[in-house]
């Protein structure tokens, strides 16, 4: 299953690059494209749950990376919840 990163773009300006262990993060984000908080939060739980479920249909096992990667996206996250207009934008996918 091939791994994909993706670098976004928080509000403070800092990157991060993220790690997504299937190709279907590609089915929720658009390179390029800035989203709303919220948006970004769910589209990230999304796009690596399902990511994590893959993992676990050719495994038998979730992919704890997977897990580790949202928690440290919501923690990020956090940092911005006060602000209405916050936006993150996916700059692109590492493959």
């Amino acid at each position: 299953m091939p791994e994909v990163r993706f670098r976004v773009r928080w509000p403070d300006e800092r990157v991060e690059v993220c790690y997504s262990p299937s190709t279907v993060i590609k089915e929720v984000f658009k390179p390029g494209e800035a989203y709303s908080l919220a948006d970004f939060l769910a589209r990230s739980e999304d796009g690596l749950t399902r990511a994590s479920d893959r993992v676990r249909q050719l495994h038998g096992f979730a992919c704890a990376n997977a897990n580790n990667q949202l928690i440290e996206i919501r923690r990020s996250a956090a940092a911005f919840a006060d602000l209405p207009d916050a936006r993150v934008t996916v700059e692109a996918f590492e493959d």
